[in-house]
């Protein structure tokens, strides 16, 4: 079983900063992409950034939160993190994680699986 647990979220006043913590737990084996997700009321669930590690790190941002919002990866605790600073109302949704990663069962020979994750949301609300 795999996990991804997210914290951080709450309630900040617009121009403020929030913090999102995302931790992977589980029989991984690596882990490909890390993202985070959101979704507002009425919204459809769009991709807020991404960051993915192999020969090089490689970020990717959604054009409403570049130059706000930092992506960043601890690989040896498989957690990833969200420094958003000047936050908008308009930022105001359920901030979901998510992974692409592999998973290892051990045997002879072990076996891996490719999988994708997703945490459960935490609600980061921007007041104005």
């Amino acid at each position: 079983q795999v996990q991804l647990v997210e914290s951080g979220g709450g309630l900040v006043q617009a121009g403020g900063s929030l913090r999102l913590s995302c931790a992977a737990s589980g029989s991984i084996f690596s882990i490909n992409t890390m993202n985070w997700y959101r979704q507002a009321p009425g919204n459809q669930r769009e991709l807020v950034a991404a960051i993915t590690s192999g020969g090089s790190t490689n970020y990717n941002y959604a054009d409403p939160v570049k130059g706000r919002f930092t992506i960043s990866r601890d690989s040896a605790k498989n957690t990833v993190y969200l420094q958003m600073n000047s936050l908008k109302p308009e930022d105001t949704a359920v901030y979901y994680c998510n992974a692409d990663l592999v998973t290892i069962r051990s045997g002879i020979p072990p076996i891996y699986r490719n999988l994708e994750v997703w945490g459960q949301g935490t609600l980061v609300t921007v007041s104005s």
